[in-house]
């Protein structure tokens, strides 16, 4: 008996924030559903993980609420003083 596995496609992208004109929403580069900051009801996505930089947010990484695609999202403001 031959056992198979279903290989899964991993969907991953990298959204540089600073390309992005407007209030920050973007769709996603899968799927097309909107990704918003001020969605704070993770429907639409879902926080996965942080990095953290002199105590600043460097990247955050983020899925797709529709279609499970993970983002890592750069780009920040950066403190010009630091």
């Amino acid at each position: 008996m031959v056992t198979m596995k279903k290989i899964e496609k991993k969907c991953e992208h990298i959204v540089d924030l600073t390309s992005i004109e407007g209030d920050g929403a973007f769709p996603c580069p899968s799927c097309g559903a909107s990704i918003s900051p001020d969605d704070e009801t993770e429907e639409n996505y879902e926080i996965m993980d942080t990095k953290v930089v002199n105590d600043e947010l460097a990247e955050l990484g983020i899925t797709c609420g529709k279609c499970r695609c993970t983002m890592r999202l750069t780009g920040f403001q950066q403190n010009p003083d630091a």
